[in-house]
């Protein structure tokens, strides 16, 4: 965004000198920074002003104004010499008045308020027509700001309507009385002009110039004759006719109403002009303050257009054709003087792009937009479909996972025994010996000392695919006849090719043998819990009930509630419906859902070890009656390996490498356990998800949402922060529903909007 600085200013060069009222600031917004100062009376600067002008005039080359009977004394080469020594004494006084003392904290305070790399746009706000002859680009704080230029605006002004765009930018150009010079150079640029509509009228008569300003136009040219008198702009529409701006005032204002941004006077004399134009609210002028030869005047236009055309600002296209002109001062003196810009101080200036950025149909611009949208819709709602997504969308969803307020506490119906590392070392020294990581001896002490704490439920998960040694009959007993024991195998893949499976403890009877495989995602993490399934036939493990099932279904069965299966299939236990995930639920769109998957809702810990509270097996096996009977009885009591030697270890949506750590399997199994319970004992709500179909209506609207942005806004500054607003208000939606259990879609409408945004800007840029 350009800075924006006003010089307003009151007063005469005789007498009272001026009171100088300087405001800083950016466009569209008020001034930042407003101090007073003065520049003094300088009765020479108006003379010299005067006694350049007259020896610029006596050049007596060919230019753009109405030929006049002038009287010409010595040789070009001499006049030139007299023009350039009278243009160095009116440049030192210039300086000396900008020197000055008064002007002094002026000076000061944009040298400290302003950057050398930032784009400047200088009003010179005076309704004095001395000080709209000067020079004011030799000012010597245009050379310190590379990226400044300066306007001349009047004290009264209005906002004009806001332009109508269009998919080209229209030029009306006039090519009035040519006697004496050439135009057909200034009708070849502006017919090179990219994106551009250019109408032409060659020496029109008043009626049809009349006719066209009442169409719609974003810029007006005029190159022929033209010249001011008496402070009135004219110009030379053919040999025989002229015009003043009054006389085409109607005209003028209907097309400033329909948009009108620029008028180009690439003709001589031209301060009459932009004076009377300014008066009608236009957005902005070039004119030449004298009479310009026909090669300047070529020169400008041509150097102008293609820096304006190309992008850059009005400002600085002029500056740069300005300061081109340089290179024609050995035969025209002073012609980067010449062009000088009107600028209505209520209007930014829009850039060429911004000129034909949407169309004048919004009907057509809304249709374009809902096309676009569709489209868009349609290539991220395929893309998902075929799983391009689906690792952003399980990245979203493990980040508003670990976003969720509230930390709920441990499970109370659970308790963990756990086989650390420790332990194991406990079962060596005490001469237990093992097979696995839990001997004989030490599951025959555990379930005995358990038994005395009456627990509801025992599942055992830890894999013993081996026959309990015969000198443990107990165990062996308690296994098979204890209907609260229930134990752990491993399923093969459903494959003819894969005995990667382990068998059950041949002591549990069928009924109380469960599985205790995870469906795990490529990123190893088990976002879903697998329920039941039917395994392979080839299979050594047979059983159909997940352990987090089977312990759950038999918790809730003691206290009457009980698990049926719908006509439809479905699962329910109690009142709760446990709706299976398919493909294409929510982000699993290519997933395998083979067997009964529903998503597992995690409980909201501080880490996931504190899902239940846990006991060590030696300190079981060492109690002398000190642990309390209230931690075991009528509880859950889930046996698992921790000992980071045999047990797995596995990552949860809560997973951070440098934050959460993996947990142990059993750890694991208790999430799913407590999922169950706590659904149906609780009232803790299933992880719920929307149809494909409302998923991609919801796609679709944001992707409109984004669409309009795009229509609304054209600067980039202003479009990357009103999707960056919008996006977090859908990031905001998203994390609310998702407190309320909710997975509805985060990346494809954030992915849509963006898109449709690009590519509305890019459809109506073209």
């Amino acid at each position: 965004m350009a800075k924006l600085v006003v010089l307003k200013m009151d007063g005469d060069l005789e007498y009272q000198g001026f009171r100088v009222t300087l405001e800083i600031g950016s466009d569209c917004a008020p001034p930042e920074i407003e101090i007073s100062g003065k520049l003094p009376p300088c009765p020479d600067l108006a003379t010299y002003l005067c006694q350049w002008q007259h020896k610029y005039r006596s050049l007596g080359m060919p230019s753009r104004i109405k030929p006049q009977e002038i009287i010409y004394d010595g040789s070009i080469t001499t006049r030139i010499s007299e023009c350039r020594q009278k243009a160095k004494v009116l440049i030192d006084c210039l300086q000396r008045w900008f020197d000055s003392q008064e002007f002094r904290s002026v000076n000061n305070t944009l040298r400290e308020e302003l950057k050398r790399d930032e784009v400047i746009r200088v009003l010179i706000r005076t309704e004095n027509l001395e000080l709209q002859r000067i020079p004011w680009h030799l000012w010597d704080f245009f050379d310190r700001y590379s990226l400044a230029e300066f306007a001349l605006t009047t004290t009264a002004s209005q906002t004009p309507p806001k332009p109508l765009r269009k998919p080209k930018v229209r030029v009306l150009a006039i090519l009035g009385n040519s006697s004496g010079i050439d135009v057909q150079i200034d009708r070849q640029l502006l017919e090179n002009l990219q994106n551009a509509e250019t109408v032409f009228l060659v020496e029109p008569q008043r009626k049809e110039l009349n006719n066209y300003l009442w169409q719609q136009w974003d810029i007006l040219f005029f190159a022929g004759h033209s010249e001011t008198a008496d402070d009135i702009g004219r110009i030379y529409i053919n040999k025989t006719d002229s015009l003043t701006i009054e006389e085409l005032e109607f005209g003028l204002k209907r097309a400033i109403a329909q948009g009108l941004q620029l008028a180009i006077f690439n003709s001589c004399d031209g301060l009459g002009l932009g004076r009377q134009l300014a008066s009608l609210n236009i957005p902005q002028m070039i004119v030449m303050r004298e009479p310009i030869p026909d090669e300047v005047a070529q020169e400008f236009l041509k150097h102008f257009l293609v820096a304006f055309s190309s992008g850059k600002s009005l400002y600085l296209a002029s500056r740069e054709a300005r300061e081109k002109l340089q290179g024609l001062e050995d035969k025209f003196p002073n012609a980067t003087w010449l062009p000088v810009i009107f600028q209505n101080p209520r209007v930014v200036p829009l850039t060429w792009r911004e000129l034909s950025t949407q169309k004048t149909n919004p009907k057509r611009q809304i249709l374009t937009v809902l096309m676009v949208s569709v489209l868009v819709t349609s290539i991220v709602m395929g893309m998902r479909y075929f799983g391009m997504l689906q690792s952003f969308e399980l990245q979203a969803y493990d980040h508003l996972m670990q976003l969720r307020p509230g930390i709920e506490t441990s499970d109370p119906r659970l308790v963990i025994v756990t086989v650390d590392e420790a332990d194991i070392r406990y079962q060596n020294e005490k001469g237990m010996k093992r097979t696995g990581s839990l001997s004989d001896k030490a599951l025959t002490q555990l379930l005995q000392k358990l038994e005395q704490y009456q627990p509801t439920t025992i599942g055992i998960d830890i894999y013993r695919d081996f026959s309990v040694d015969p000198n443990y009959e107990n165990l062996i007993n308690r296994l098979k006849q204890d209907s609260r024991i229930f134990a752990v195998c491993k399923v093969s893949a459903n494959s003819d090719n894969a005995p990667d499976g382990i068998h059950p403890p041949y002591e549990v009877p069928t009924e109380r043998q469960t599985f205790s495989d995870f469906v795990v995602d490529d990123d190893e993490i088990p976002r879903r819990q697998l329920l039941y399934l039917t395994p392979s036939l080839k299979s050594p493990c047979t059983a159909e009930n997940a352990l987090s099932l089977q312990l759950a279904r038999h918790y809730l069965l003691s206290k009457g509630i009980k698990a049926d299966i719908t006509p439809q299939g479905y699962l329910k236990i109690g009142n709760v419906l446990f709706k299976p995930l398919k493909e294409h639920t929510s982000g699993y769109q290519t997933v395998d859902a083979s067997g009964y998957q529903v998503l597992l809702n995690y409980r909201s810990l501080r880490t996931e070890q504190n899902i239940a509270e846990t006991v060590s097996l030696r300190d079981i096996l060492n109690n002398n009656n000190q642990i309390n009977s209230e931690l075991l009885k009528n509880r859950i009591v889930l046996i698992g390996v921790t000992a980071p030697s045999t047990a797995d270890y596995w990552k949860t949506p809560f997973y951070k490498k440098k934050i959460q750590k993996k947990i142990p399997g059993v750890f694991v199994q208790a999430h799913m356990v407590s999922h169950i319970l706590s659904a149906v004992e609780d009232g803790r709500p299933l992880l719920w998800w929307w149809s494909w179909w409302m998923e991609a209506l919801w796609v679709w609207v944001w992707s409109l949402v984004g669409g309009m942005i795009a229509w609304r806004y054209s600067k980039p500054e202003y479009l990357g922060l009103a999707v960056a607003g919008v996006l977090s208000i859908l990031f905001a939606i998203c994390f609310v529903i998702f407190t309320q259990a909710g997975w509805i879609p985060l990346i494809p409408p954030a992915l849509t909007l963006i898109l449709t945004a690009m590519a509305v800007v890019g459809k109506i840029r073209k």
